[in-house]
């Protein structure tokens, strides 16, 4: 089916050929934007023909089998989903404005695309129809499962409204993918927008030298003298962190809580309209389609069942903390007192990360700065792809032949034991004016073993991690920089391992709320001895961490836990409100309303002015992404906190505890429901005491 489509377009669009047949390696070289626009309808009539001829097979499921009907939809959008991929890929990580205007321009056709198909009667109705063939009643159980989630997401988005309806849903599609990619591009540009250009070197008192010269080298880039300041997380961590000067974390931290909210550095950029609009269009979305409100809609098909349930799970753990959390607030604020900060009136949330790491200093004499010479990005990288190795049997090798999109980017193939190549990935690790920020994984390519559409599992690995000094010189991540690494990994790994035939099934195209626990789960080997002796050497003398160090450092894994899980909690509670129970007729501004509701789950008051939603694109930079969804960070650590004990029981670099896992998680995708998979892993449902165990909080 691709050859064919492969040969129509090199005759029709030559130019655009990068974008129209799946190709591995991807080219990302030759993805030009002036393409983007023709490829792209041209694989939407593509796609649209082969789903009309699904629908026209007989009648009353004459003919129908599960190949024709649910085999061919599977692969029906198999090269439009593939371009889409790469361009959405590329905006991301370049963000040129000609890439920025031609997705923007495409971006209405593919989402009231997509809107149709699952809006189709005939194609609702050829799945109705196959389902009461003897054929159906035949399926294994993966493919059954495949059956029933595709006609519930059918009826869930909207196949049984009547014609009005069917197209307001449509509508509202289209308005959700503008808005969102809007939102987005937003807060990129206002991250772009803020510097603060520091002339006296006496002003970055307590941070780090590291930082100090990066913050140089990135004024000289633009052809300025002194220290340039950003809200890039390598600019803005270690200020936040590190500097004596209080005046100048409250300036970084306003400047980060009121991005892409009119905020002084950029006040063209305003995305408190947008998130308005998202949300009321979200409620209508939820309401057309019969659901209470939007976070129903989005948790029906998920392993918590409902916006209720998820909000009383967030709720439990929150009550869990709680007494933890003020002992921990309580013990911050005596410590800073009688350490100087008495003379600075109030405790202000520019102060928490500062005091913060002088208590742990003090408690653990541990400073995390001393490490980053211990994380060289290349040993890291190296001690991580051994793990993977001692896991599950996969051999990472640098791939130097393959075009990438950046000089920052590295390509990376992945072999089986045979030495088979099963898949590749590239990892784009640092910061640029124009790239997102965040961290994430994108599958590009799905390998489909024993199809005729078998090729490999491609990734991309983007991150925003600490970059070199200077040319030449190695990348020195903190910890956390490393925990990212490992996160975004597992993500990796559960895209390349997969072994399932089914596109719609494959890799991490599980319920939102398990696709976190491969990638939560490889965290914690950054913490483990054993792990660490693989990877954690000076970058000069190649000696390992200290063992009185490495000690202070597992010691001081559970300061402040309560607060970092309390933070996680108030980001999903702000969440599930704004998708269950807001109402601005009710509570009036949704700026205000989420202010309030993120500050009962500060350490302490929030500014009047607090904007941070305005950024968030975890919830509003896409028409779904994580909205109604944030719990799943939190659900998946409890599911992760527990399954870490079988490695822990069998050895954390066990290949059989490895293989079991890959072979019962990472392999199936969701060829089965997660909680069946996860309990044929770990023997047994999770325990939420594993997660409050490990954090050193009383479970009880």
């Amino acid at each position: 089916m691709a050859e064919e489509t492969s040969q129509v377009c090199l005759t029709d669009l030559s130019d655009a050929r990068a974008l129209l047949t799946v190709r591995v390696p991807a080219p990302f070289e030759e993805v030009k934007a002036k393409d983007i626009a023709p490829a792209v309808s041209h694989l939407l009539a593509q796609a649209d023909q082969r789903l009309n001829a699904i629908g026209a097979i007989g009648a009353g499921g004459s003919g129908r089998t599960f190949e024709n009907t649910l085999g061919a939809f599977d692969r029906a959008t198999f090269e439009l989903d593939y371009a889409v991929g790469l361009v959405e890929h590329l905006e991301s990580v370049l963000g040129t404005a000609d890439l920025r205007e031609a997705y923007r321009t495409v971006v209405p056709k593919i989402s009231a695309f997509y809107s149709k198909m699952l809006l189709s009667e005939p194609l609702y109705r050829a799945l109705s129809e196959y389902a009461t063939t003897d054929d159906a009643t035949a399926l294994d159980a993966g493919r059954a499962r495949f059956l029933k989630k595709m006609c519930a997401d059918f009826r869930r988005n909207g196949a049984e409204l009547d014609a009005e309806g069917k197209a307001r849903l449509a509508e509202i599609d289209v308005a959700l993918s503008e808005l969102t990619l809007k939102f987005s591009q937003n807060v990129v540009d206002a991250t772009a927008a803020f510097e603060l250009i520091v002339v006296d070197r006496a002003e970055l008192s307590g941070v780090p030298e590291g930082a100090v010269a990066a913050a140089q080298k990135s004024a000289e880039a633009k052809g300025k003298k002194g220290y340039r300041l950003t809200l890039q997380a390598p600019s803005y961590g270690p200020v936040m962190t590190f500097a004596d000067n209080r005046a100048l974390r409250e300036t970084l931290y306003k400047a980060h809580v009121t991005r892409a909210a009119a905020a002084p550095a950029a006040p063209h950029i305003d995305n408190r309209s947008i998130l308005r609009d998202v949300l009321a269009l979200r409620k209508e979305k939820a309401t057309l389609l019969g659901f209470m409100h939007f976070a129903d809609l989005v948790t029906q098909d998920r392993m918590v069942k409902s916006g209720s349930d998820a909000l009383a799970f967030i709720t439990m753990l929150r009550d869990r903390i709680w007494p933890a959390f003020e002992r921990e607030n309580a013990e911050l604020e005596a410590f800073a007192k009688t350490h100087g900060h008495d003379r600075a009136g109030k405790f202000e949330p520019w102060d928490i990360a500062y005091w913060a790491e002088k208590q742990r200093r003090a408690l653990y004499d541990f400073d995390e700065e001393t490490l980053r010479p211990y994380f060289p990005l290349d040993r890291v990288t190296s001690g991580l792809f051994a793990i993977a190795t001692s896991l599950y049997g996969v051999r990472i090798e640098r791939d130097s032949g393959a075009c990438t999109w950046h000089n920052d980017v590295t390509a990376w193939s992945v072999r089986d034991e045979s030495g088979k190549r099963i898949g590749a990935f590239y990892m784009d690790l640092f910061p640029r004016e124009t790239k997102r920020d965040g961290a994430w994984m994108g599958g590009l390519v799905d390998r489909l073993p024993g199809t005729d559409l078998e090729l490999e599992n491609v990734a991309v690995v983007v991150a925003n991690l600490t970059p070199p000094r200077a040319p030449g010189q190695p990348a020195l991540l903190n910890h956390r920089e490393v925990e990212t690494l490992f996160h975004e990994f597992g993500h990796m790994m559960h895209h390349v391992l997969s072994e399932v035939s089914i596109r719609s099934q494959a890799g991490t195209r599980v319920v939102s709320d398990f696709v976190e626990l491969p990638s939560m789960i490889m965290e914690n080997w950054c913490w483990e001895p054993e792990a660490l002796d693989l990877f954690a050497r000076h970058v000069g003398s190649g000696e390992p961490i200290a063992a009185d160090i490495e000690a202070r450092m597992l010691r001081a894994r559970t300061y402040r836990a309560a607060n970092a899980l309390m933070r996680q909690l108030g980001f999903a509670t702000v969440d599930l409100l704004l998708h269950t129970s807001f109402d601005a007729r009710v509570h009036g501004d949704v700026m205000a309303f989420a202010r309030d509701t993120f500050a009962r789950f500060s350490p302490t008051e929030l500014p009047t002015d607090y904007a941070m939603l305005a950024g968030f694109s975890h919830l509003f930079g896409s028409a779904y992404g994580y909205a109604a969804g944030y719990y799943s960070y939190q659900w998946s650590t409890v599911l992760e906190a527990d399954a870490f004990s079988k490695f822990r029981q069998g050895g954390i670099l066990s290949r059989e505890v490895g293989e079991r896992f890959r072979r019962e998680i990472l392999a199936r995708g969701d060829t089965s429901d997660p909680a069946l998979l996860y309990r044929s892993f770990l023997g047994r449902d999770p325990d939420v005491g594993a997660l409050l165990r490990r954090l050193g909080i009383d479970p009880a």
